[in-house]
């Protein structure tokens, strides 16, 4: 009888496995403006992950239409770089890990608790990147729609700085990394990830859930946000919100007759009858 330990099966590299060989590079590259340097390196990572955070609206739209958010590449692409839409977080992680796939950054996807599960736990529901360079971990996150504009040294390295905004990251005593933000003079932690294997199932079922549950926020409103150095710009159902580092914020209420000129400032051009739909979905405005 052979007694033998049988070999593990051989580990499929990340690229087959998140079938980042479907992605059309010079679409992507172009829909988000880059023309700079494609060499694996902190520069051209953190230029990358800035051109498509100015690009790429955060939005769930489509769930509010009634329609399947796709966690597949081909349909990523398709909305995200042809068809010039937005998404949340799955489908901008997706997206951006299959470019670094392409460009041969060593590229891990996580998935993280949004806020601090030692205070509210929360399930793995927010798609994060871990790009590795040399002896140094960068969290990547284009898709949190208010977080980072470029990827931070995941190593508890002290505050970063970008535009107005500063951020840090630190390690509980669970050993999970908290991203924090500073906000209105305190420190908010945005999410916690711990160091654990995320596969294309868990992607698609956090997906599902995120997409479909009565008590998903993103089943509940429409959400769409836009980050730049200086200025966050939310519209939460009828509320347009814009705010700065600082704690300044300007609110109105956006009737029916202006939601379609709001989205496209946003960045989305989205057609009447999307936006009639979408109006049926909002709270009706006071007289």
């Amino acid at each position: 009888m052979d007694t033998s330990t049988p070999a593990p099966p051989a580990a499929r590299p990340p690229a087959d496995e998140w079938r980042s060989d479907q992605l059309d590079v010079d679409a992507y590259l172009a829909r988000v403006g880059y023309t700079g340097s494609l060499a694996v390196g902190r520069d051209s990572l953190a230029a990358l992950h800035r051109a498509h955070v100015a690009a790429i609206p955060f939005e769930n739209l489509d769930v509010l239409l009634g329609r399947e958010v796709s966690v597949a590449l081909p349909d990523i692409q398709a909305k995200l770089v042809r068809a010039g839409r937005g998404g949340y977080c799955y489908e901008h992680g997706l997206l951006f890990a299959a470019v670094l796939d392409r460009l041969g950054f060593a590229v891990e996807r996580m998935l993280a608790r949004t806020g601090d599960p030692a205070v509210h736990p929360r399930p793995r529901s927010h798609l994060v990147l871990r790009v590795r360079l040399g002896d140094t971990a960068w969290l990547a996150d284009p898709g949190f729609g208010s977080g980072l504009l470029e990827p931070v040294p995941l190593d508890g390295s002290g505050v970063h700085h970008q535009g107005g905004w500063a951020f840090r990251v630190w390690r509980g005593e669970d050993g999970a990394w908290r991203l924090q933000e500073r906000r209105s003079g305190q420190w908010e932690t945005l999410y916690t990830v711990a160091e654990e294997a995320t596969y294309p199932v868990d992607v698609a079922t956090a997906n599902y859930l995120t997409s479909t549950s009565p008590g998903s926020p993103f089943v509940q409103q429409v959400v769409v946000v836009r980050k730049d150095d200086h200025h966050l710009r939310q519209l939460i159902n009828r509320e347009y919100t814009v705010s700065g580092p600082d704690g300044t914020i300007s609110s109105r209420v956006v009737a029916d007759d202006e939601l379609g000129d709001r989205l496209a400032e946003l960045g989305l051009p989205v057609p009447p009858a999307d936006i009639a739909a979408l109006a049926k979905h909002l709270p009706v405005v006071a007289p």
